[in-house]
């Protein structure tokens, strides 16, 4: 299974909970981490504020700051390379990603076979 890590920009905390306005965008990606790790998935999140050594030790995270500058956070590193810049994924690609059956996806049919609710 592939290993994701999240560079998250400075934050006071991962889950968007913290100060006095929810992040509702990291509120769900939590969420979705929260997932994909349930069904085996290995991500690991880094915070600007809380782990500046992990951004700097790292020559893909540091060559993409001083590029583009931590405005351009979070980013997002799949195996080691850049999967996503800009914006936090969806539960399709963390599933996508780490080969995790979407559970998000509807199935063909509701309908269960031998009911009378088709």
């Amino acid at each position: 299974m592939a290993t994701i890590q999240v560079f998250d920009p400075a934050l006071c905390c991962s889950t968007g909970v913290c100060g006095v306005e929810v992040d509702q965008q990291l509120l769900g990606f939590s969420a979705d981490v929260d997932w994909a790790k349930q069904n085996g998935a290995t991500i690991e999140r880094f915070n600007l504020a809380q782990q500046p050594l992990a951004f700097a030790e790292n020559s893909v995270v540091k060559a993409f700051l001083e590029r583009s500058g931590a405005d351009a956070l979070p980013l997002i590193l799949l195996d080691g390379e850049v999967a996503l810049a800009g914006r936090y994924p969806n539960r399709t690609e963390l599933a996508r990603w780490t080969g995790i059956a979407d559970s998000a996806e509807k199935p063909a049919s509701a309908c269960c076979s031998g009911s009378s609710c088709c």
